[in-house]
């Protein structure tokens, strides 16, 4: 994965508009790889579903409260990805109170299929998700590569460990 360029997709986002009125000021808006990844040092996780335990309670909190830690070190965004829809990671943000770490919605799990990262998970009922793993990467380019161990279809566990934010900034 190191000197990889990450794939180009569109995401398919869902964005707070003012203009708008009513219960649900959003707005369809569709962002590229390039829109995320280009001429910024960002730190990637991937985990394998929102308001997920491990993810809920773990690692998308400890990236939260490590942001400027991770920006101390050259980081300019910090990006959680998922193989959930739009509505969903916009739910789990507000839910998690997230101010720093930004949400990309995997719908599709298109990106996260050219990653070689989409596994299935049906033993869980998930389907197709993502397995976690961590990146950094520089300007659509990976420079470090953080995956859990035991990539398969229907794993039994869940490890964590590698891709942690503790881990991921011990190696910036």
């Amino acid at each position: 994965m190191i000197g990889k360029k990450v794939p180009n997709v569109t995401f398919h986002t869902r964005v707070r508009d003012d203009s708008l009125e009513g219960a649900n000021p959003f707005r369809w808006e569709d962002k590229t790889t390039d829109d995320y990844f280009k001429g910024k040092k960002v730190v990637l996780f991937s985990l394998p579903g929102a308001f997920t335990p491990t993810c809920s309670t773990f690692q998308l909190p400890d990236f939260e409260k490590l942001y400027e830690d991770f920006k101390a070190k050259g980081i300019d965004e910090i990006y959680c990805i998922s193989v959930n829809d739009a509505f969903v990671m916009n739910a789990w943000g507000k839910s998690q109170n997230l101010k720093n770490v930004k949400l990309i919605p995997d719908g599709s799990g298109e990106f996260t299929r050219k990653m070689g990262m989409l596994v299935d998970k049906d033993n869980l009922g998930f389907g197709y998700r993502s397995w976690r793993y961590g990146a950094v990467i520089d300007d659509g380019v990976i420079e470090k590569w953080f995956e859990e161990d035991g990539y398969c279809d229907n794993a039994q566990d869940d490890p964590y460990g590698n891709s942690s934010p503790q881990n991921i900034l011990e190696n910036l």
